[in-house]
């Protein structure tokens, strides 16, 4: 056997590696948007519960019901996915549980213990109507709630954790002491926790309510779309209005802990004072320069750092091989920020017609652009979470452990990749038909 031409062993290591980022960005983009459901949907439902045991109104009871139906749907899809992912890490990704597995181990613990609380109190929520007390099924709603949110906090604390890694000491490449909780409480968790739970709400809330303005504006008279749209805006409308403060954080948490991700989002090249804030544009890496992007001076500075005047340090401050792909992270976050803004601004608009005690099912106007962002908050997120891993790159745990250094030394890997988006294509295309079904049933 003769030996492989020059250049090709390392071409297939990169496309390997291609291969694993992009079927874990498939598996990731696929489980975020019913991660998200799982965390705020149960919310709904214990909301029109408790609002039909107090008022005696049957149309609630039917809308709990019907919630919870599609709560158990939804969250037996981002099981499975969840699931697919966890094998993911320990078969695509090998190096990194070695190195991080000692410190992201009790996270991962205990959100599997958050995980099957919350599907044992689901199944109790289901099947407990009349077979127990109304407070008892009410609590077993409430703790489905609490323990959706639960699961998000533990593994976005993993995620947070790669991004500004604490806990763990080493004396050259060996691990010499571990301290897990010291980093489940890194820099980045409350940030990143705040942002993914009011993305959640914020998301499925706004997307719940458009689908009933949706049909609103075909029967105005419906009491049912009236009573859903109420509930989805009274765990939408909040999130969505507080989500660009959390987004603030956050910023400002990236520039101290990440200042080439913060660069790469801004497209900002050069390091400067009074940076300015730049609305879209296209980052050109070949002449260091952001074109056709509106500036907005000293945007930058002041609002990840609170000074008009304070440094920010671009691009070309840093070695060329750790900076991530610039155009991909700038465009998502132009692309994150503007959807995430537009919901605000519909979501102060809802607030507002409520404070007038205005009926907002005869606002058409309201209605429509309650339908037009619908799905604005599951594309802000896909768009935020390609910010937060894209960003990180060259990093799979940053300034610590490179993704090429972490991936699998198995080739092929281009066929699992393939089979795993047809699976998921496969099971969007279900799932979409349930719940369309279940909308029509309604409509």
């Amino acid at each position: 056997m003769g030996l492989p031409p020059a250049g090709s062993v390392r071409f297939d290591r990169m496309s390997d590696l291609l291969a694993a980022r992009t079927q874990m960005a498939l598996s990731l983009g696929f489980h975020i948007v019913f991660a998200e459901i799982g965390i705020a949907m149960p919310l709904l439902m214990v909301l029109a519960e408790r609002r039909w045991r107090r008022t005696g109104d049957e149309l609630y009871l039917q809308l709990a019901r019907r919630w919870a139906k599609g709560t158990a749907i939804l969250f037996a899809v981002g099981a499975v996915s969840g699931t697919v992912l966890s094998f993911e890490l320990g078969l695509l990704w090998p190096r990194f549980m070695q190195f991080a597995g000692p410190i992201i181990g009790m996270p991962f613990s205990l959100e599997g213990f958050a995980f099957f609380t919350e599907a044992i109190f689901l199944g109790v929520y289901l099947y407990g109507w009349d077979r127990i007390s109304p407070r008892a099924h009410m609590i077993a709603g409430v703790i489905v709630a609490v323990s959706g949110a639960a699961s998000a906090v533990f593994v976005v604390t993993v995620n947070a954790w790669m991004n500004s890694p604490t806990g763990l000491f080493l004396a050259g490449t060996q691990i010499v002491h571990i301290d897990p909780i010291a980093g489940m409480l890194n820099p980045s968790t409350f940030q990143q926790v705040l942002h993914m739970l009011l993305a959640s709400y914020a998301a499925t809330g706004m997307a719940v309510a458009g689908i009933h303005a949706l049909l609103l504006r075909r029967r105005p008279d419906a009491r049912f779309h009236r009573a859903a749209l109420g509930i989805a805006l009274v765990v939408g409308a909040p999130a969505a209005i507080l989500q660009p403060i959390s987004g603030d954080i956050s910023a400002r948490s990236v520039a101290v802990v990440q200042p080439t991700k913060l660069a790469a989002l801004e497209g900002q090249f050069d390091t400067e004072r009074g940076a300015p804030l730049r609305i879209g544009g296209w980052p050109d890496e070949g002449a260091a320069r952001t074109r056709y992007a509106i500036e907005i001076p000293h945007g930058l500075s002041l609002l990840a750092f609170h000074d008009p005047n304070a440094e920010v340090r671009g691009l070309t401050a840093f070695p060329r091989d750790t900076w991530p792909p610039v155009a991909p992270v700038h465009v998502s976050f132009q692309i994150m920020v503007g959807l995430g803004t537009l919901m605000a601004l519909v979501a102060v608009w809802a607030a507002f017609v409520a404070w007038r005690k205005r009926d907002l099912a005869s606002h058409r106007a309201l209605l429509r652009a309650l339908t037009v962002v619908a799905p604005f908050g599951f594309i802000a997120t896909e768009a935020g979470w390609t910010v937060t891993e894209v960003g990180r790159q060259p990093w799979v745990v940053q300034g610590v452990l490179r993704t090429s250094d972490a991936v699998t030394p198995m080739p092929g890997l281009i066929v699992p990749m393939l089979i795993f988006a047809i699976v998921y294509l496969c099971l969007a295309a279900i799932v979409i038909a349930l719940v369309s079904s279940m909308v029509r049933e309604t409509a």
